[in-house]
C-alpha cells in the first residue's frame, strides 16, 4: 500500500452532555508503515483518550468525537459501525493497557484468555489454538509455556502479566500495536526488558508501533518520531533525535530539562512550575503560557498553529518554533 498506516486528521473529543469540555482539540499525525511513533506529555495531555478513540473504546455517553478523521489503511475507523470494529480489533490494530491485572480476566487461566483472541480472528481448532498460545507464551520469555498457560494473572508476577498482555496482543499478527505505558508500576529492569521484547517483536514482524509514555528515555529508545501533547494539543512534533537534539517549545524544553542525569552538579531536579490545566478550562490562547517563562502577550491571546519549524519538525509556539 502507498501512504501512511494510519492517519489521524483534526481530531477532536469531547466529554459531557450538557456542558461538554473539549478533551482533544484538533489533533492530526501519521503513523508509517513498520514504523514507531511515540506520543509524550503530563497526565492529563489526552495521550491515553487518543489511543482510546483509535480503538473506538470511548464510551458514547458521555464521551463523542466531534470532527476529524482516523483513517487506517484507506478506511476511516470513524465511519465503521460498532459490529464492524471488532473485526478490526486484534487483527489489524491491537492494545497494550496501562495496567495489565486490571485488563485481564482473574477467573479465567492465560492460556484461555490468549486464546479468546485467536478464536476470534481465526479458524483453529482446540489443539492448534493450544499450540499457539504456548508458541507466542515462548515467543515473548514466559519460562515453562505449557504450563504457565493453565496459571492465573494473580500468579504471574507484574512483567510476566504484562508480557502476557504482549503475546495476546501479538496473537493475530497486528499491523499496528498501541502501547499505552506499557512499563507503568515495573521495576526498572523488568522495564528493560518489556521494550527490549517489544522493539524485538517490531524487528521479527515489521508491525508498526504508537508508544504512550510519560518517560522519555522509553520513547527515546524505541520510537522514531515523537509527539509531544499538552492539554489536548499537540505542541511539538519531530524526528526522535532531531527533537532531543532542538526542542523547539519551551514544554518539550522543560520535559527534556526534568531528565535525572548523572553528570549534573545541580542537587535539585528541574521542575516545570505550576500543573497541566483541566481539560475545558483554556478558553483562548497557549495553554502552556500559564506555566511559561517565555511568554508574551499574543500567548494569552492566541493559539499558535503547529509552524514548520524546520524539516519534519513541526511546533507550536509564537517565540521559539
Amino acid at each position: 500500500m502507498t501512504g501512511p498506516l494510519l492517519k489521524i486528521d483534526n481530531l477532536s473529543i469531547e466529554f459531557g452532555s450538557q456542558r461538554p469540555i473539549r478533551v482533544i482539540e484538533g489533533i492530526g499525525f501519521e503513523v508509517p508503515e513498520s514504523g514507531a511513533v511515540g506520543i509524550v506529555g503530563e497526565s492529563g495531555s489526552g495521550k491515553s483518550v487518543t489511543s482510546l478513540a483509535i480503538m473506538r473504546l470511548i464510551a458514547s455517553p458521555p464521551g463523542r468525537i466531534v470532527s476529524g478523521s482516523i483513517d487506517f489503511r484507506g478506511t476511516d475507523l470513524l465511519g465503521l459501525s460498532a459490529a464492524q470494529m471488532p473485526e478490526i480489533r486484534g487483527r489489524d490494530i491491537a492494545m497494550i493497557f496501562q495496567e495489565p491485572m486490571s485488563s485481564l480476566n482473574p477467573v479465567m487461566t492465560i492460556g484461555s484468555q490468549i486464546g479468546e483472541a485467536i478464536k476470534l480472528h481465526e479458524a483453529l481448532d482446540r489443539r492448534a489454538r493450544r499450540r499457539k498460545v504456548v508458541d507466542l507464551l515462548r515467543r515473548v520469555g514466559i519460562p515453562d509455556p505449557e504450563a504457565r498457560a493453565d496459571a492465573y494473572p494473580h500468579e504471574f508476577s507484574g512483567g510476566m502479566r504484562q508480557r502476557a498482555m504482549i503475546a495476546m496482543a501479538m496473537a493475530c499478527g497486528p499491523k499496528l500495536l498501541i502501547a499505552d505505558e506499557p512499563t507503568t508500576a515495573l521495576d526498572v529492569t523488568v522495564q528493560a526488558q518489556v521494550m527490549e521484547l517489544m522493539k524485538r517483536l517490531r524487528r521479527e514482524t515489521g508491525m508498526a508501533l504508537l508508544l504512550i509514555s510519560h518517560d522519555l528515555g522509553v520513547i527515546a529508545d524505541a520510537c522514531d518520531r515523537v509527539i509531544v501533547m499538552y492539554a489536548g494539543r499537540i505542541v511539538e512534533e519531530a524526528d526522535t533525535r532531531d527533537l532531543f537534539a532542538h526542542p523547539r517549545h519551551p514544554y518539550t524544553r522543560g520535559l527534556l530539562a526534568a531528565i535525572p542525569r548523572l553528570s549534573t552538579t545541580e542537587k535539585r531536579l528541574a521542575q516545570i512550575p505550576g500543573a497541566v490545566p483541566p481539560a475545558g478550562t483554556i478558553r483562548k490562547g497557549c495553554p502552556f503560557a500559564a506555566r511559561c517563562t517565555q511568554a508574551i502577550d499574543k500567548c494569552r491571546e492566541e493559539m499558535p498553529p503547529l509552524i514548520e519549524a524546520a524539516k519534519r519538525h513541526r511546533a507550536a509556539c509564537w517565540v521559539t518554533a
